[in-house]
């Protein structure tokens, strides 16, 4: 298929690339479908969902460009059927919370090897994978006793990715921020908050983060399908600017609540019982009510400051600059402003008129 190439390379050309992306209806996956699609990629999509919830995706291609195919992580045969015909997989598969049917483990590990394997198997010839920042065997711990459970699974993943799969490209993305990401969504939750106060652990004092534009994680993504020389290593995907979580969410906030005439007050998670009460409860009920994004896991994860590794190739060794926060985070955090009743008034220049031309 890739000695096929057709067109000038826009989304009714064939740019040679089939490409597999398990985890196309989550955050990541939307926008990287419909980025490759633009560009001529063939893409085949891999659902445990009903097709109708990502439909939409169906458009990112041109007619016939846009496979949907069954599969269950636990079906190898399943996974063969999606892959057989892709010269790129890319896993974005992952979870923040476990369930009876699949355990971070189940998800992160096995899950990441079996797809690794098989891709192998089937002589794919780039396997891209998603891990996470701050993945390591024994993370640091914030508020559980023994650590992240996922970023240690997360860890463990990439040891079985490299095993199956040694040309694999691993990237590792901080918190990634965007319409509907479950970092901006997560802190502007009713569930996140106690009245007026916002328990962080410390205050987030003690939390660094450097968050990531969507934008840029999909540019990213798409600059390593495309440059063979990224096989083998792993990519660090970080904003350009370095926060406290306290100054984090002191912004956002203060966009939030402009129109109140009062801003959230951040407080310390360790003496505010009725957060822990409310964390409690939302983990009591998170077998029949797994939708809640609060649990002592995400607390931990939220909490985990970046470890940057100096030796690992990032977004401007792709090419790439990231976006400011600054300046992205306004329109962000604009659909969860409070007490707004009308829209601000453009500011609309006008333009000089136009002199006649002479006859």
């Amino acid at each position: 298929m890739a000695n096929l190439k057709r067109g000038t390379g826009g989304r009714s050309s064939f740019n040679g690339i089939v490409c597999t992306i398990f985890g196309c209806s989550g955050f990541i996956g939307n926008s990287l479908s419909i980025r490759l699609g633009k560009t001529g990629t063939q893409l085949i999509l891999p659902h445990r969902c009903d097709p109708y919830h990502i439909r939409e995706l169906k458009v990112g291609g041109d007619l016939g460009q846009v496979y949907y195919h069954p599969f269950d992580l636990k079906d190898e045969e399943s996974i063969i059927r999606s892959i057989k015909y892709s010269n790129v997989v890319i896993n974005l598969i992952g979870q923040t919370y476990e369930t009876s049917n699949f355990s971070f483990d189940d998800v992160h590990v096995e899950g990441a090897r079996t797809l690794a394997r098989l891709a192998k198997k089937c002589n794919v010839e780039r396997f891209i994978h998603m891990s996470c920042l701050n993945a390591e065997e024994k993370p640091t711990p914030m508020i559980i006793q023994d650590g992240s459970k996922m970023l240690k699974s997360k860890w463990r993943g990439e040891v079985a990715v490299r095993e199956e799969f040694p040309e694999a490209t691993i990237v590792r993305p901080s918190v990634i921020y965007g319409r509907m990401d479950k970092f901006v969504s997560h802190y502007m939750s009713a569930d996140r908050t106690t009245f007026e106060y916002i328990p962080l652990w410390h205050k987030g004092e003690k939390t660094e983060k450097q968050p990531v534009y969507i934008h840029d994680v999909i540019s990213g993504l798409v600059a390593i399908i495309r440059n063979p020389d990224t096989a083998g290593k792993t990519y660090q995907f970080v904003g350009s600017e370095r926060f406290k979580l306290n100054n984090l969410v002191n912004m956002m906030f203060e966009i939030k609540m402009k129109y109140v005439g009062n801003n959230m007050l951040v407080s310390d998670m360790k003496i505010n019982p009725y957060f822990w009460l409310k964390t409690t409860f939302a983990e009591l009920i998170a077998p029949v009510h797994p939708t809640i994004d609060l649990s002592w896991e995400i607390l931990e994860f939220h909490h985990a400051s970046d470890k940057i590794d100096p030796n690992l190739p990032t977004l401007e060794d792709l090419g790439i600059t990231p976006v400011d926060f600054k300046k992205v985070i306004p329109w962000e955090v604009e659909p969860y402003v409070m007490n707004r009743l009308e829209a601000e008034e453009l500011q609309v220049t006008v333009p000089p008129e136009v002199k006649s031309v002479p006859k």
